[in-house]
């Protein structure tokens, strides 16, 4: 999706907002569930009362980047968590150079 937007850019030498996603929205608690599984541990989380201000319910409307970039999401929640998982587990300190010495 990033890739394509990228080249769209390039080529069409404007900007503009595309939203990338699957379309369908999902819970914390989903993600949560998503994330044990792909790391094999147990998340400890706390249920407490919706904050003043948080949103109901918020998810990507993909249709403008099928249209225009020609990019529908392949990746689903797990797909994403085991990845987002194994990217973390072989870079534990991120981006940082300094912290890989």
């Amino acid at each position: 999706g990033h890739l394509a937007a990228l080249e769209t850019m390039q080529r069409e030498r404007r900007g503009m907002t595309v939203n990338l996603g699957t379309g369908r929205g999902v819970s914390v608690l989903e993600t949560v569930r998503a994330f044990e599984r792909a790391s094999g541990r147990a998340v400890p989380i706390e249920r407490v009362a919706r904050r003043a201000g948080d949103v109901a319910e918020c998810y990507a409307d993909p249709s403008l980047a099928e249209k225009i970039l020609g990019w529908k999401a392949t990746y689903t929640l797990e797909d994403m968590c085991r990845d987002t998982w194994r990217w973390q587990s072989m870079n534990p300190h991120g981006y940082r150079e300094e912290s890989r010495k």
